[in-house]
């Protein structure tokens, strides 16, 4: 068969389970959507001290020039890392391009043949395909079940890790991360979290769930990602020296990929001086998604959850309802997505909704009301 026509029967498919992914650009609407829980991608705060930041590096190159393992390195990438390292309360840290290559690059580097990890099912992609990449023994838990953990722990080989995520990307809701630690502790496994939808959000300067319960000891790695609340791009591991030093040696998606640029690096260290002032930011972002919460749930029909959670999903009776309900909050203003399967498993479609602190009351409540006259 014709290669194009191949790739287009599973275009075809794909179209007729009316689940067809398309690229599509939004504009001047109120945004739900974005992962900018604290606005500073749009901050000009942060802007202004970015442009302040370069000068200071404008011996620099603009970009890279090659893998930190040639002629990416330099000061800034080394201050940085010092400064994350610092912030989230570890030994040490190493910069990746992204989340996504940050969890390809420690799980397909890290668990050895012979080793098992234990993941809880609603872990990103990320997570998984770097998982596939290991040569350990894999084995999913029910979503935030310690119980269900336990019980497929008696198939653990070698060293144990359990991957999780500390506030899951689709759900919102958060993870039972100080009875994991403990399972975890018993079983002298290593526990690796994904913070990418908690920093910024949680502990004293948004240092993430690890920190704000007191846990990073108890946490073998922390992913760290920057292109949700901190308004930019890359990611970092967060752990140990040896865990830093031993990525560099044998994690492919670090060794492999040209570094990220200097302006990513200005970004990045300016918003890590930003966070520690945000409180009124992070409170506000939660005071409203709770108003929302609740204004939702008061609407026949509606089923929104979690409670406490600036990530919301909105199910409906009628799944075939939640495309020509996002259309149309759209055409009303509102960026607002429908979540269809795969992306999530079939059944459980959904509107995302995902507050904001420079969001309003009177925009929160023009979306009730819009959401309640489609029902």
């Amino acid at each position: 068969m014709d290669l194009n026509k191949r790739l287009q029967q599973k275009l075809a498919e794909r179209a007729a389970q009316g689940n067809l992914r398309q690229l599509r650009t939004t504009a001047n609407l109120v945004d739900f959507c974005s992962n900018d829980y604290l606005g500073l991608a749009r901050s000009t705060k942060l802007r202004d001290l970015i442009k302040a930041e370069e000068q200071r590096y404008n011996y620099l190159p603009s970009g890279a020039t090659g893998s930190r393992l040639l002629s990416g390195n330099h000061l800034l990438f080394e201050e940085l890392e010092k400064t994350v390292a610092t912030f989230h309360q570890t030994e040490a840290a190493l910069l990746f391009n992204s989340g996504y290559t940050a969890n390809v690059g420690l799980l397909s580097a890290l668990p050895q043949r012979g080793d098992t990890i234990f993941y809880d099912e609603a872990s990103h992609a990320s997570m998984k395909d770097g998982m596939r990449l290991s040569f350990a023994k894999t084995y999913a838990f029910r979503h935030n079940s310690v119980q269900d953990l336990r019980q497929k722990l008696k198939f653990a080989t070698g060293q144990v890790y359990v991957v999780i995520e500390s506030v899951y990307s689709m759900d919102g809701d958060k993870a039972p991360l100080q009875e994991l630690a403990q399972v975890c502790q018993e079983h002298q496994a290593a526990l690796i979290v994904d913070e990418a939808h908690a920093v910024g959000l949680y502990g004293e300067q948004g240092e993430g769930l690890t920190v704000a319960l007191g846990l990073q000891n108890q946490v073998f790695a922390q992913i760290i990602t920057y292109g949700k609340a901190m308004g930019g791009h890359g990611a970092a591991v967060a752990g140990s020296g040896i865990l830093k030093a031993y990525l560099i040696n044998y994690s492919r998606a670090f060794i492999y990929t040209t570094a990220l640029p200097t302006h990513a690096l200005v970004a990045l260290k300016s918003a890590y001086a930003l966070l520690p002032e945000m409180q009124k930011e992070r409170e506000k972002v939660k005071t409203l998604a709770t108003k929302l919460h609740e204004q939702l749930n008061n609407i026949s029909g509606i089923c929104c959850r979690p409670e406490d959670s600036i990530i919301l999903s909105v199910f409906l009776p009628d799944i075939k309802q939640l495309k020509t309900m996002a259309a149309n909050l759209q055409n009303k203003g509102y960026d607002v997505r429908p979540v269809m399967s795969p992306t999530v498993p079939e059944g459980k479609e959904r509107l995302r909704l995902i507050v904001h602190a420079f969001n309003t009351e009177k925009e929160i409540d023009g979306l009730v009301k819009t959401i309640a006259q489609g029902t």
